[in-house]
């Protein structure tokens, strides 16, 4: 989320636009892996930053029925996001129901700013839960130490959770963080690094501990393209958080390049990754334990089980088999045109989208929604406008 470019779907690197941040709403849509679609999985360059909350909102509602989240970039931006939510669900169903998230990220090291704390009152005070997120560069604004960067994290998440319970007692909040930690060579912040899959363990310990459900990020990548070291980073953070018991797991699709980008190959096949994962996380079925042994007996020593009703019954459900990974034979992939995993991840996404259809919004309550956004729109200056009043 919050990408300032994109890889589009012939790769190139560009700025997003309002279409573009569409597209991944309703890729988001058709990915049953992901249960979220965030809100700005990429910022849209085309709309003033000033009314973008705006138009951000209104996509994950209209493109996608997931759940989704609330910007949080000002207070005010925060209490637009709760009208309109009580516009889409109703005011009162919101005091019972969890209908979106909001992430406000702490200033690390020991700072909550007056911005995020403002919009974290817009939540609490509306019953929605909220992700209570330090900001973790390793090295730069915690310790260069794992241990005591953990120690730095838990006092400034506590503080977080319980400052919620003063704004209004029993609302929900979710222990948060963003982990990261910093190349002492440049600077830049690093992803798949055997420390944040480390911090991940303990903060998972730490969660448990206190008895809070708790946020991490997810297939978090440095490279500049979808490349081996975005694999590789990808799925060191992706088997750690699974690992370490996290229940809300974020940035699990497209991050690339330490989140300058958001990659649509990318995003398809993390999703996939996302699945994968998930199917891990459930452990073994045993459901059909007795008929499984049984089967060895059936085919005794040397034969196959490819044939038996056992086989023929649970193959589709028994083993994992990724859409978008070759596993066939190197003379079938060269016959079919040695298609490499990019290729193949973008041609998935233009199927998605041609098979795409609008989980359409009751049409009175979308045109209430667009009466809202046109009335802030006259009321919020455009960002020329602040400019020449600066």
């Amino acid at each position: 989320t919050g990408a300032p470019f994109l890889r589009d779907l012939d790769d190139v690197r560009r700025n997003p636009t309002l279409d573009d941040l569409a597209m991944f709403h309703k890729l988001c849509h058709m990915l049953p892996a992901l249960h979220s679609s965030a809100h700005h999985i990429v910022e849209p360059y085309d709309h003033p930053i000033s009314q973008r909350h705006l138009r951000i909102t209104y996509s994950s509602m209209k493109y996608c029925d997931k759940t989704f989240m609330g910007m949080t970039t000002s207070p005010k931006n925060a209490d637009d996001v709760m009208e309109m939510c009580a516009i889409l669900f109703g005011a009162e169903f919101m005091e019972d129901h969890p209908v979106t998230t909001g992430n406000c990220n702490g200033n690390s090291p020991l700072v909550w700013d007056e911005t995020m704390l403002g919009a974290m009152r817009a939540f609490c005070r509306r019953n929605q839960p909220v992700l209570c997120s330090p900001f973790v560069l390793g090295g730069a604004n915690t310790p260069a130490s794992v241990p005591a960067t953990v120690a730095q994290l838990n006092a400034e998440a506590l503080s977080a959770l319980a400052y919620t319970q003063v704004i209004r007692r029993g609302c929900p909040a979710i222990y948060g963080h963003y982990l990261s930690t910093v190349s002492m060579k440049s600077g830049a912040p690093m992803a798949g690094t055997p420390e944040i899959s480390l911090m991940n363990f303990m903060i998972g310990q730490m969660a448990r501990h206190y008895g809070v459900p708790w946020r991490s990020s997810n297939t978090l990548g440095g490279a500049k393209t979808f490349d081996a070291q975005a694999g590789y980073e990808s799925a060191t953070t992706l088997s750690a958080v699974i690992h370490a018991g996290a229940n809300y797991i974020w940035h699990s699709a497209g991050w690339n390049e330490a989140g300058m980008h958001c990659s649509t190959a990318k995003f398809v096949v993390d999703a996939e990754q996302c699945a994968m994962a998930y199917r891990m996380a459930e452990g073994p079925k045993w459901h059909d334990f007795d008929e499984a042994v049984a089967a060895v007996s059936d085919i005794g020593p040397g034969g196959h089980y490819l044939g038996h009703p056992h086989t023929q019954d649970n193959f589709q459900e028994a083993f994992f088999m990724p859409e978008l990974f070759d596993n066939n034979s190197i003379e079938q992939w060269v016959a079919e045109g040695e298609v490499e995993i990019t290729e193949r991840a973008l041609n998935h996404a233009r199927k998605l989208l041609a098979e795409y259809q609008e989980p359409r919004l009751d049409p009175a309550t979308d045109e209430a929604l667009r009466d809202y956004i046109a009335r802030r729109e006259r009321e919020i200056p455009a960002a020329d406008e602040l400019n020449q009043h600066c």
